[in-house]
């Protein structure tokens, strides 16, 4: 199992860096399964928007999959090197995993060796639980959202950590119910 984990993926270099250095292999070779942030329609997904974005990162066009929640099923036995979930509102993306039923899937592929690269709210819903980040995203309305994360990474993150966060990181550290990771912009973890 390898998480690559990051407030900022590919959009800070330093970031960049990191995630470049522990892919599977070169970037251009890597088949690649992105899952877009909870503001991906259909529409947006068939207009090329993203395969433009990860064309512009340096994947393969030919490798690349979209997914798309309305067709989940189509993507669940891909053959795969790398899963990319990028960032947005943390809750919306883990309520859209769940809800066609690929947050199973997704832990798959995972514990089966495909590497996973997380960016924010990416990075966020892949730890132990989410509902710190509510101070920052807003959370789903429904009263029996379940806040539990995917569960890959033992503890939980508090991305885009800044100076104004500190009090925030501090409180959830005193808690002790979780190890906290604070990660600044151009911050990564990397779990193999």
């Amino acid at each position: 199992m390898k998480l690559i984990l990051s407030s900022c993926d590919f959009s800070h270099p330093i970031s960049r860096a990191c995630i470049l250095e522990h892919l599977p292999k070169p970037i251009e070779e890597c088949r690649v399964l992105f899952i877009p942030n909870e503001k991906a329609s259909t529409q947006k997904i068939l207009s090329g928007k993203y395969r433009q974005r990860l064309r512009d990162i340096g994947f393969s066009e030919a490798l690349t999959f979209i997914f798309d929640e309305r067709s989940a099923d189509s993507f669940r036995e891909l053959p795969l090197d790398v899963i990319y979930v990028s960032g947005g509102n943390t809750f919306a993306t883990l309520q859209k995993l769940r809800r066609c039923g690929f947050d199973k899937d997704l832990i798959r592929y995972v514990q089966n060796g495909v590497t996973y690269i997380g960016g924010s709210a990416g990075a966020h819903i892949v730890t132990k639980n989410v509902i710190h980040v509510a101070c920052y995203d807003d959370p789903p309305s429904d009263p029996c959202f379940d806040d539990s994360g995917l569960g890959l990474f033992d503890g939980i993150l508090l991305c885009h950590y800044t100076k104004e966060r500190e009090a925030h990181y501090k409180k959830l550290v005193s808690e002790g119910k979780y190890t906290v990771h604070a990660l600044r912009d151009g911050d990564s973890v990397v779990i193999e």
